[in-house]
C-alpha cells in the first residue's frame, strides 16, 4: 500500500466509522445508505454515486443516489430495474471499472431520456455471507479520464464495512418490527383475557338482574334486555379491535379481509371516515395480493399524512380485471410537480408495485380537488 493511499484511508476510516456509529444511533436503513453513498462519491471523487440492494424480483428495494439534485431525480422516473451494468455487478464476485462503461459487454444503451450521459466507471459488489446483498455504482471520475486502483481499493473497503453496517441495520430493523408485533399480540392476549372477561360478566349479570327485579318487572326486564343489548354490543366491538391488532394474514383473511381489518383500524384510529366496497373479489393469488394491500395502504397513508381528507372511499373489483380505487376529499396536489416523487417516495413504491403486477397505475390530484388512486392489473 503505497504512502498516497494510506493518506487517503483515513477519511475512509472516517466514513467507515461514520456508518457504524449511524447503526449504532438507532438509524434507519436508508439514513445509513445515504451516509455510505455520500462517502463513496467523495472518497473516489466521483461526480455521481449510487447504491442499489436487490429486491429479488428484478429490481431493487433500495436506490439511493448521491450528487443528484431533486430535479434530475424527479425527472429519471421510477426506480431502475436490474438490467444492464446495474444487474451485471449483482452477479459480480469482484469489482469492474472501466472509462467507458458503454464497452461494457452487458451495456444496453439504456438511458432514461432525462439521464446524463455516462463514461467513466467504478462498480463494486456489497459481500455478506450469504452473497451479494448490493452494489455501490460510481461514475463520472473527476480530474481524471478514469478511476484507478486506489480508488478500487477504497470503494472496497468501504463495501466490505457497508455489507456489515447494512447487515446490523436490517436485524435492527427487523427486531424493532418482531418487537412490535409481540407488543401488539401481548396487548391482544391482555385485552381478550381482561377486559372480555369483564363485560362478559356484565352480561351475565345482567340476565340475572332481570331475573330477580320484581318491581313493575315488564319495564325493568326491558331496561335490563337494553342493558343487555347495550354489553354484548360492547363485547363483539372488543373482539373486533383485539382482531384488529393482530398483523395481517393475507393466506388467512383474504385480500379481501385484511383490507377490512386495515381499513376497520384506520377509521378508528384517525376517527376518518373510510367507506370500503368490495364487489368479485379476484381469486386468491399471495404475491399479487401483497402488492395490492401495499398500494391500498400506502394510498389510505398518504389521504391521512398528506390529504387532510375527512372522507375517503375504497373500492376494490375482480371480475376478469383486478381495480382498486382510492379516492378522498383532501386538500389534492399536483402529481407532475417537479421533484414530488423525492418527497413523496411512497408515489415511485405505488408504481414500482403496479409495474410487477403487469398493471397500471393512475393518480388524479388537483389542488382543493382531492386525489384518486386507480390501479388496473390481471386479476389471475
Amino acid at each position: 500500500m503505497d504512502e498516497r493511499l494510506n493518506e487517503q484511508l483515513n477519511p475512509a476510516l472516517r466514513a467507515v466509522s461514520d456508518a457504524v456509529l449511524a447503526v449504532a444511533a438507532g438509524l434507519s436503513v436508508d439514513e445509513v445508505l445515504q451516509r455510505l453513498v455520500d462517502s463513496a462519491r467523495v472518497l473516489a471523487g466521483a461526480r455521481f454515486a449510487a447504491l442499489g440492494l436487490p429486491d429479488g424480483e428484478g429490481g431493487f428495494r433500495r436506490f439511493l443516489t448521491s450528487g443528484m439534485d431533486d430535479e434530475l431525480i424527479a425527472s429519471l422516473g421510477p426506480l431502475p430495474r436490474q438490467h444492464g451494468v446495474l444487474g451485471a455487478m449483482l452477479d459480480a464476485q469482484s469489482s469492474y471499472r472501466t472509462n467507458d462503461i458503454h464497452e461494457h459487454p452487458e451495456f444496453r444503451g439504456w438511458w432514461p431520456e432525462a439521464h446524463p450521459d455516462m463514461r467513466s466507471f467504478l462498480g463494486v459488489p456489497i459481500m455478506a455471507s450469504e452473497g451479494v446483498i448490493g452494489a455501490f455504482y460510481l461514475t463520472e471520475k473527476l480530474a481524471a479520464p478514469d478511476f484507478n486502483d486506489e480508488d478500487d481499493d477504497l470503494i472496497g473497503l468501504l463495501a466490505a464495512h457497508a455489507a456489515i453496517a447494512i447487515s446490523n441495520a436490517r436485524l435492527q430493523e427487523r427486531a424493532r418490527e418482531l418487537s412490535v408485533v409481540a407488543e401488539r399480540n401481548r396487548l391482544a392476549l391482555e385485552l381478550h383475557d381482561a377486559v372480555s372477561q369483564k363485560l362478559f360478566g356484565l352480561v351475565l349479570s345482567a340476565e340475572a338482574a332481570g331475573t330477580l327485579l320484581d318491581r313493575d318487572p315488564a319495564a325493568a326486564r326491558d331496561q335490563v334486555e337494553r342493558l343487555q343489548a347495550l354489553a354484548q354490543d360492547a363485547l363483539e366491538e372488543l373482539r373486533s379491535l383485539v382482531f384488529e391488532l393482530r398483523p395481517v394474514d393475507l393466506e388467512l383473511d383474504g385480500l379481501g379481509g385484511a383490507l377490512r381489518k386495515h381499513v376497520g383500524l384506520v377509521g378508528r384510529v384517525e376517527g376518518l371516515e373510510i367507506e370500503l366496497t368490495i364487489d368479485h373479489e379476484p381469486p386468491a393469488d399471495p404475491a399479487r395480493d401483497l402488492e395490492v394491500l401495499r398500494i391500498a395502504q400506502e394510498a389510505i397513508q398518504n389521504a391521512v399524512k398528506h390529504a387532510q381528507a375527512r372522507h375517503v372511499t375504497v373500492v376494490l373489483r375482480g371480475d376478469g380485471r383486478l381495480l382498486l380505487e382510492i379516492e378522498d376529499d383532501g386538500i389534492g396536489f399536483d402529481p407532475a410537480a417537479e421533484g414530488i416523487r423525492s418527497r413523496r417516495l411512497g408515489l415511485t413504491s405505488m408504481e414500482e408495485r403496479a409495474k410487477r403486477l403487469g398493471g397500471t397505475l393512475e393518480i388524479r390530484s388537483t389542488a382543493g380537488n382531492g386525489t384518486t388512486v386507480r390501479l388496473e392489473a390481471p386479476d389471475g
